[in-house]
C-alpha cells in the first residue's frame, strides 16, 4: 500500500518533532545506542510504509505502538539467536556449522518464529511438540488435556501456516 502525499508531509513532520525523543526512548529501554538507531529508523520506515490513521490526534502514541512491536520483534530475535549460540557452544567441533552456515540457520529460525508468532499460542504449543519434540499426536492431546481432533486441527492450522510462509 503506497502513502498519499499528505501522510508523507505528516510523516516529515512527525519525524522532525519525534525523531530524536523516539531515539531517547528506545535507548532508555535498550541501552544502547546502535539498536536504538536501528529501531528509530526502522520504526519511521514502517510509518512511511503504511497509511496513517485519520485522524492521528497522537502522534507519538502512535510512534511508540509501532516502537514497542519493533522491540518485542528485536528481543525475540535476540533471544532466539541467542538460544541457538547456546547450542552451538554445547556441540562437539565437528558438528559445529561453518559461519555462512550459520547465518542461514539463524535468519530460518527467525523465519519459523515470525511464522509461529502469528498462530494462536495453543496451536503453536501443539504443533511445536509435535514437530520439534516429536511427540505423538495422542500423547500431545494427553498432555495439553485436549481431544485427539482438536490436535489434528491444530496441525492443520500450523501446517497452513508453514504453506502460507513458504509461498
Amino acid at each position: 500500500m503506497t502513502v498519499n502525499v499528505s501522510d508523507t508531509q505528516q510523516i516529515q513532520c512527525m519525524y522532525i518533532h519525534n525523531h530524536d525523543w523516539l531515539f531517547r526512548w528506545l535507548k532508555h529501554r535498550l541501552n544502547c545506542d546502535e539498536t536504538a538507531a536501528d529501531l528509530t529508523q526502522d520504526t519511521f520506515v514502517k510509518l512511511l510504509r503504511s497509511p496513517l490513521p485519520q485522524p492521528l490526534n497522537e502522534p507519538r502514541a502512535y510512534i511508540v505502538t509501532i516502537a514497542k512491536g519493533l522491540m518485542v520483534n528485536w528481543y525475540r530475535r535476540r533471544s532466539l539467536e541467542q538460544s541457538y549460540l547456546d547450542l552451538l557452544v554445547s556441540l562437539p567441533e565437528p558438528l559445529i556449522p561453518a559461519p555462512e552456515q550459520k547465518l542461514i540457520i539463524l535468519e530460518t529460525l527467525q523465519e519459523i518464529d515470525i511464522m509461529l508468532s502469528q498462530l494462536p499460542a495453543p496451536v503453536q504449543t501443539v504443533f511445536l511438540l509435535s514437530q520439534i519434540e516429536g511427540m505423538k499426536y495422542e500423547d500431545i492431546a494427553n498432555q495439553m488435556n485436549i481431544s485427539l481432533s482438536t490436535v489434528k486441527r491444530y496441525m492443520k492450522q500450523g501446517f497452513y501456516q508453514c504453506l502460507i510462509a513458504m509461498t
